[in-house]
């Protein structure tokens, strides 16, 4: 039952008024969070299957542009279209996560994906044709980190499991490009790899939902400065049905295709 995972007196998925909020705030601020979203017993359940899981997971690290594009020909190697950045973590998918898992529950609750569609704008939205992107698990340890970048995809789900003593920030810098106009910002990037301007930073603790849109916000997930592993799960949905994740990312991310 959702109520046994979701805080439904707190967050009233299916209450108008309370949609209309969370639909406006992210319009606004490009970032909905929602603290202690997730109930203490579902909440102790996620961290004990992250923990158990952990062992399975496909940890890589990958050198990537803010863009993630192919090198650009047209400019040096210092220039921000093709600068790198780090990208390190481990993950375990949608295929380890279990079918009496809380997280399973809200994937695949009616509700909880209504209210995700209309708050982002969507018409409907569809799992993962793949058994292994729905859902996901990262972990980061010590010194690993999330590199600078700008989203694909027009928003992204996240839900902290567990929080690290020290590091594991999470940055931001709202609209710093216009990718639908074709407007990269290159300088505004440089500004932010070089120093010059300084991120917001999104504190959370474990149950909380975010909801980001990060196509024109660039963001990072600093390094983990302790020994604590970060632990973060990632719920993709897709505006159409039938849609998988390419079998090149599925090996560069996962490790597998199945």
């Amino acid at each position: 039952m959702l109520d046994e995972i979701v805080d439904l007196g707190t967050y009233p998925l299916s209450e108008d008024g309370f949609v209309a909020h969370c639909a406006a705030t992210l319009d606004d601020a490009g970032v909905l969070v929602l603290p202690d979203f997730i109930q203490q017993a579902a909440l102790t359940h996620m961290q004990h299957e992250a923990v158990e899981g952990e062992a399975q997971a496909y940890f890589c690290a990958q050198d990537h542009s803010v863009y993630l594009t192919a090198d650009n020909p047209d400019h040096p190697a210092d220039h921000p279209a093709n600068r790198k950045v780090v990208s390190s973590k481990g993950c375990i998918c949608d295929d380890a996560v279990g079918a009496n898992s809380p997280l399973r529950g809200l994937y695949d609750d009616h509700t909880f994906r209504r209210f995700v569609a209309q708050v982002t704008g969507q018409a409907e939205l569809h799992p993962y044709a793949d058994p292994l992107s729905s859902i996901n698990i990262h972990y980061a340890k010590r010194g690993q980190e999330l590199g600078w970048h700008f989203d694909n995809s027009s928003f992204a789900i996240t839900l902290l499991i567990n929080k690290p003593a020290a590091g594991s920030r999470f940055e931001y810098i709202k609209d710093l490009r216009d990718a639908d106009a074709g407007e990269m910002n290159y300088d505004g990037v440089a500004d932010l790899l070089d120093g010059r301007v300084q991120p917001d930073v999104l504190e959370m603790e474990p149950g909380t939902l975010v909801l980001f849109r990060g196509r024109n916000s660039i963001h990072r997930v600093s390094p983990n400065e302790s020994d604590v592993t970060r632990m973060l799960a990632v719920l993709a949905y897709n505006d159409t049905p039938g849609v998988e994740l390419s079998e090149s990312a599925r090996m560069t991310f996962y490790g597998r295709l199945t």
